[in-house]
């Protein structure tokens, strides 16, 4: 969320502005003026960063091109939520001026019979001819228009772009003014940039991390397990036809598979799992609970058997553990496979070029490493990032949660989109505001939590005075800006410089981090 300068005051209307705002001769009728409109955009994504950039239409006003006779009173009042409210009273002589200007323009756009286009017409004959509520309506608009700018210069640095919003009515503007035309009061809403405040202040400096690491990922275990997997690929399956099912080694390289339906009800969760067809090699059995594979051992073709099993409350699906199950099971078919040799001469089959064992493990162990260190990289920059959020207290503005609310519901569209087409219509229900809202209000507290993470990172960046190469920042935005011409996309090459920033910022924080924090790491 960018930061909003008086200066550089950008707001989009939710109605167009009537005849002197907009050139038309239609006039403004709502009951309630907007002048910034947070409309959903749905935003494009940039592949070579994994960031969501929104698609943004503004239309500047700068405040030194439409100096007021007089100074406009503004009294500002701290609301929830990082928001300011912004009482705006405007003198007499500036609305003064506006009505002379709206007339002026009145002078220009209508044809009065009897008076050449562009000569001066009586005040009471123009109000006559257009009407005074269409000339009232467009003076308070031009008011609205010329003093909005000058009201935010009080918060001038700290506004957030399209956070401000005019939350009085224009019906009540319109009723107060047409009683008193010699001045105009309303309010503004506006989000500011909230303070992080850390506990303990400045905390992440003695951070002490502990990163937990899956038994999975390490390199030696990994590598035995890609061995035995690619061993396995290279046995035949035979139909087993005089006994039942055993689940250890028959003999030297002979393994169970057995093929299977099953039911399974979930007594105390009212939960029902049903497979046909099911798979399952008796060697890689650790998804099943435990007592599962000891019920069914004997089993043979045809025979269907019922047991209960408890979840422990290990399980890895919290909603399982300790949840009592039934299953009824019917064997349909039941293999054994037979393996080769593991010895040099199915080295080249295991991998390609390789000659013996020893050269399958080395080349099958370095890319185990490679993976090892990148999950465990990736494990400890999620630990830092999850307590960081868990140090800081902010007051998240609205704009900023609807706005991150906005691009991970745009990642989300994205995914849906690569993994199944959606059709039109598919996707024009899932990008209503009634759904963007939705998920909004669904995920408010995971959204909450990447809005804490991302302010906890942005600050270390501000209070350590971390510095980013001015030439890779540079090169980075031509990467980004290439990437969606290549795919014929449109982009804001503002909002790409922001974004490239900020994703080379968060990567500065975590690199000094790494470096000062302590670090422990435990295999799960």
């Amino acid at each position: 969320m960018e930061l909003l300068s008086s200066a550089s005051l950008k707001f989009r209307p939710s109605t167009p502005p009537s005849t002197l705002l907009s050139s038309s001769s239609s006039f403004h009728s709502s009951t309630n003026l907007h002048l910034i409109y947070k409309q959903i955009h749905f935003p494009t994504f940039n592949s070579s960063t994994g960031q969501i950039l929104p698609v943004q239409a503004t239309v500047s006003v700068k405040t030194d091109e439409d100096r007021l006779p007089a100074d406009v009173e503004v009294v500002e009042t701290q609301e929830p939520s990082s928001r300011i409210r912004l009482s705006v009273s405007v003198p007499p002589v500036v609305c003064e001026d506006c009505y002379s200007r709206v007339l002026a323009e009145f002078t220009k756009l209508v044809k009065i019979p009897g008076f050449r286009p562009g000569k001066k017409v009586p005040d009471y004959i123009l109000e006559n001819y257009v009407g005074k509520k269409n000339i009232r309506q467009a003076t308070i608009e031009s008011i609205l228009k010329r003093t909005l700018p000058h009201a935010m210069s009080s918060v001038e640095g700290k506004a957030l772009k399209d956070s401000v919003r005019i939350i009085t009515k224009f019906s009540d503007m319109d009723e107060a003014f047409s009683s008193h035309s010699d001045f105009l009061r309303y309010d503004v809403i506006v989000d500011v940039a909230p303070e992080v405040k850390w506990i303990p202040e400045n905390g992440y400096k003695s951070l002490e991390i502990t990163v937990e690491i899956d038994n999975e990922i390490d390199a030696q275990t990994a590598c035995e397990a890609e061995i035995k997997r690619r061993y396995k690929s290279l046995g035949s399956l035979r139909i087993v036809a005089d006994r039942g099912l055993q689940v250890y080694f028959v003999f030297p390289w002979i393994l169970n598979v057995f093929l299977y339906h099953f039911f399974c009800l979930f007594v105390y969760s009212s939960l029902v799992r049903k497979s046909k067809g099911y798979q399952l090699d008796t060697e890689d059995s650790d998804h099943l609970p435990p007592g599962f594979l000891e019920a069914i051992v004997g089993i043979r073709p045809g025979e269907t058997r019922s047991f209960p099993l408890v979840f422990p409350e290990s399980w890895e699906q919290e909603n399982l553990r300790g949840i009592q199950a039934q299953y009824t099971v019917e064997c349909k078919e039941l293999f054994y496979r037979v393996l080769p040799e593991l010895d040099d001469a199915v080295a080249d089959r295991l991998i390609p070029g390789c000659s013996t064992l020893n050269e399958v493990r080395e080349s099958i162990l370095q890319r185990c490493k490679e993976l090892e260190q990148t999950a465990k990289d990736q494990a400890t920059d999620n630990a830092i990032l999850d307590q960081l959020r868990k140090m800081v207290e902010i007051d998240i503005p609205q704009s900023i949660f609807e706005d991150q609310g906005r691009q991970l519901y745009g990642a989300t569209l994205l995914e849906i989109q690569a993994k199944q087409q959606l059709s039109e219509e598919q996707l024009a229900s899932l990008s209503s505001p009634k759904a963007v809202n939705e998920f909004l209000e669904n995920q408010r507290e995971s959204i909450t939590d990447v809005i804490k993470q991302n302010l906890a990172v942005a600050d270390v960046f501000k209070r350590e005075n971390l510095q980013l190469p001015t030439d890779e920042i540079l090169r980075e935005v031509e990467n980004s800006i290439a990437e969606f011409k290549r795919n014929k996309q449109e982009y804001d090459e503002e909002r790409v410089k922001d974004q490239v920033q900020e994703i080379m910022e968060g990567a500065k924080v975590l690199e000094w981090l790494r470096e000062h924090v302590v670090i422990k790491y435990v295999t799960r």
